[in-house]
């Protein structure tokens, strides 16, 4: 089989299968039309079986070229452009602690697992260093290791952050060292009990005083309950100095990259919305991140459309809940974000890159693939536009991008943890 389809659970339980097996239109952009809720017993779950690149590579737009410039890397996710060039990359795969309480739940984990790479994560720092400027980066080094699956990165004067599944941490840094000078520092810890969602996402405000961390729901729709979701589905700001913290967002289901607008100082997050409302629903998204605001998980999404299955519900909640700037699409599982610049060239100057890591909750896989949202005074502003695409062939996937990473020198990086390579796209010089 091609496809790790549920074609025997099917067979067996005939008429039981979810709803919605047309996949029907993608549901994206500023303004969405959200179709009607589709529920079974089961939803749509579809995985394309892994493949190797071989000779083949990721398709860019005509002007840019794209490398691998590291391999055989072990879990990479998300990446950091230090300002002497070099490229930390996090290494690492957490969670796997969450109690399987339903069949779906069983059937679920077997389906996400068939596309993953069966390397073990990291748990360490590498830095890639490309010291003569000619785009291949010819040195590579172990940075830091024993960490505790990291994800989110961020440097801020002498201090680098990094975001473990259960603690945010720090380490002294100076430019162009190639180790860590000694063992991290930790900040605070961070919310990691059942670890559902596990990826802790970060960023720094422009002026390095507070830490914005991304903290995911701990089930798909508070099936666990309520009390397992303390401290969850929400943005940390983290006063970097103290490690106090505080809620500065909430009802972000998966926050699961963050990043901040040069232009505007704006707090900008990719969320993952919630699974089994039906091929279509629920979009994930891009969007700015008001303080205080509420983004309506697990009570209603996209603003005020309620999610009958919250129970007890809540209106008052409800009526407050933020609509997000743009939907992405559903079930594409946005995992990165970063604003461009000019030096990406003239039309992919303004807006923001996505990689979209790809779809299990749709018959029709959706996703596997970056994407740019073009921006226009400040706000997203058309359809998006493929960016890196290539990574699904037919049966089969040869990689699913995660971080995206824009090189103020004119490169985007791409963390691809399938294949576990770092991509490098850049236009032709």
């Amino acid at each position: 089989m091609t496809r790790s389809h549920l074609l025997v659970l099917a067979a067996v339980t005939a008429g039981m299968s979810a709803c919605g097996s047309d996949a029907g239109p993608a549901t994206y952009g500023s303004d969405p039309t959200l179709p009607e809720r589709e529920r079974g017993l089961l939803p749509s779950m579809t995985i394309a079986d892994p493949g190797e690149w071989g000779d083949a590579r990721p398709t860019v737009p005509d002007g840019y070229e794209i490398t691998a410039i590291a391999t055989d890397l072990e879990v990479p996710r998300q990446t950091l452009v230090l300002p002497n060039g070099d490229i930390l990359v996090a290494e690492g795969k957490g969670g796997g602690d969450a109690p399987k309480e339903r069949p779906k739940d069983v059937i679920a984990g077997y389906i996400k697992a068939k596309g993953t790479t069966s390397v073990q994560g990291g748990d360490r720092l590498t830095l890639l260093r490309d010291a003569d400027g000619d785009g291949t980066y010819e040195g590579r080094h172990v940075f830091a290791e024993n960490l505790n699956a990291p994800y989110g990165l961020a440097l801020v004067g002498d201090d680098l952050y990094v975001a473990n599944q259960d603690a945010l941490v720090r380490f002294d840094y100076r430019e162009g060292q190639t180790r860590a000078s000694g063992e991290p520092e930790t900040v605070t810890r961070l919310p990691s009990e059942i670890n559902h969602h596990w990826t802790k996402a970060l960023t720094a405000s422009e002026d390095g005083r507070f830490l914005y961390v991304g903290i995911g729901s701990n089930s798909n729709i508070t099936e666990r309950g309520m009390a397992a979701e303390v401290d969850r589905a929400m943005i940390w700001e983290v006063d970097a100095e103290s490690g106090r913290h505080r809620p500065y967002a909430t009802g972000l289901r998966n926050p699961t990259a963050l990043t901040i607008r040069p232009e505007s100082g704006e707090l900008w997050a990719v969320v993952n919305e919630r699974d089994e409302l039906g091929e279509n629903l629920v979009p994930d998204y891009l969007t700015s991140v008001r303080e205080g605001g509420f983004y309506g998980w697990p009570y209603s999404y996209w603003g005020q459309h309620v999610d009958p299955r919250v129970r007890p519900q809540d209106p008052d909640r409800v009526a407050s809940a933020i609509a997000p700037d743009y939907a992405l699409g559903a079930h594409v599982a946005a995992l990165g974000v970063d604003f461009s610049s000019p030096a990406m060239g003239a039309q992919f100057a303004e807006g923001a890159f996505v990689g979209e890591h790809g779809s299990w909750n749709r018959e029709e896989p959706a996703g596997y693939r970056v994407v740019f949202v073009p921006f226009r005074n400040g706000r997203p502003s058309g359809e998006p536009v493929d960016f890196v695409t290539g990574f699904m062939d037919d049966d089969t996937t040869r990689g699913r991008p995660v971080g995206v990473t824009v090189d103020p020198r004119g490169a985007l990086i791409v963390a691809d943890d399938l294949s576990n390579t770092i991509w490098r796209v850049a236009p032709v010089r």
